[in-house]
């Protein structure tokens, strides 16, 4: 290599408006910045195949049903409403195992051939964080590659951890949630992940073991340990993702333990693929009768979190016309800045009424979004259900209009939807 080159991802820019990759080599050796390898081994997430393309590659094999390389997508489905409102990709490649990064690279590019938009849920192994950003590189670019944001990515990180690389996940952790991916662990309940680990991480979302799943509706041990760590993470304001659900007394048992996210071959076929555009499906078993909540408020808000649809403030009405059209499940576009604080809101059915009307598309089309924006209703995550509903009632004219959930400082974490709030407390007054 010239050393007059630097290599991609390494050292970061002077300009503060220039993305970096990758942090400078520390000067310092005896301490050890995020990016620095750790002593360990790369292995692949249990239960998982993984494998090595370059970035932007074109995969063969993605056609042909039961090649090697073909990607499994599996959606994610929100029990109430029999929404999709995310998908998991694992991918591999026909060249067989690989290590690191690699697997989670090509999850990106499977999803941007299915056109897949909604947010994705994306493997990763321990050791590729515990590589810190430079290992990462590929990563971030994959994403730029594919006109990605890393705010709609969820990556779930897996594999054991070991007492010594606590304090290096951690800062690895805080890294990719400094560029904006959202974080989440895999397989708790079997593998060996310390759970005050999972609570200093403060992740988005956790994912119980299949095993779990699987065992806890005929063995009480594991159906007690499913519940213990769904109120965990209610304590810690992460939701929780039940995998492998494959008949109906799993499912019954996942809504028993207060679980409302799932996936499994119950709820969608193994060929499902997001080019197909199913986005709602049929959820076998009614919803059982929840105990009432102990506070008259309900819970908080963040318990009914969703991934919001974000654009920058300068964007177009245009811009929003493709959103929307591009996925009919989206009820809302949150405009934001550059801190991902909402500064408006863009309701669906509105919008598009605008849009159709007499020369709506003319006038408008190629105009900043925001001048048909209204102002956004922005509640704390820790806002209680009644006091929400109670934001949401303020304008009669938008009563159904979706909540933005904002956290401690204002950034945009998801939106909420008035039915789903409206519901909640129609079944705790029934419950009582």
């Amino acid at each position: 290599m010239d050393p007059g080159t630097r290599p991609y991802g390494a050292g970061p820019s002077t300009d503060p408006g220039t993305r970096s990759y990758g942090p400078g080599p520390s000067t310092d050796p005896g301490t050890r910045p995020y990016g620095a390898a750790a002593p360990t081994t790369d292995v692949p997430p249990s239960g998982r195949t993984s494998g090595a393309v370059a970035p932007g590659f074109e995969m063969p094999g993605f056609d042909i049903p039961g090649t090697p390389g073909r990607p499994h997508f599996i959606p994610v489905i929100d029990l109430d409403t029999g929404g999709v409102i995310a998908v998991e990709v694992i991918a591999s490649t026909l060249g067989g195992p690989a290590s690191g990064i690699a697997a989670t690279v090509n999850g990106v590019n499977a999803a941007a051939q299915e056109d897949a938009l909604l947010p994705l849920l994306l493997p990763i192994p321990v050791s590729a964080v515990l590589g810190g950003s430079a290992g990462l590189a590929t990563l971030h670019e994959a994403l730029r590659v594919t006109n990605r944001r890393s705010r709609e990515v969820i990556l779930v990180i897996e594999g054991d951890v070991s007492p010594g690389d606590r304090r290096y996940l951690l800062s690895g952790i805080e890294g990719l949630r400094a560029v904006g991916y959202l974080i989440a662990f895999g397989g708790l309940g079997s593998s060996y992940v310390p759970l005050e680990l999972v609570a200093d991480a403060s992740p988005y979302v956790i994912l119980i073991s299949p095993d779990v799943v699987e065992r806890g509706p005929r063995d009480p041990r594991r159906g007690g340990l499913a519940e213990s760590l769904v109120t965990f993470a209610k304590a810690i304001g992460a939701h929780v993702l039940a995998p492998g659900v494959r008949d109906e007394t799993q499912l019954g048992a996942v809504r028993g333990w207060g679980i409302r996210l799932a996936q499994g071959p119950l709820l969608a076929p193994s060929d499902w693929r997001p080019s197909l555009g199913h986005s709602r499906v049929h959820v076998p078993l009614p919803l059982p009768e929840t105990t009432p909540a102990a506070a008259m408020l309900g819970p908080r808000v963040q318990e009914f979190l969703l991934p919001a649809v974000t654009i920058p403030m300068e964007s177009t009405a245009e811009d929003v016309m493709s959103v929307l059209s591009s996925e009919p499940s989206i009820t809302s576009v949150i405009l934001v800045d550059e801190y991902q604080r909402p500064h408006g809101s863009i309701d669906r059915s509105r919008f598009l009424l605008f849009m159709a009307g007499a020369y709506g598309h003319a006038l408008h089309a190629r105009k900043p979004a925001h001048r048909l924006a209204d102002s956004a209703k922005v509640v704390p995550k820790t806002t209680p259900a009644i006091a929400a509903m109670q934001v949401a009632g303020r304008d009669n004219a938008r009563v159904y209009d979706d909540l933005v959930v904002v956290d401690e400082v204002g950034r945009c974490m998801g939106i909420v939807r008035v039915g789903d709030l409206i519901r909640h407390v129609a079944e705790s007054q029934a419950g009582r």
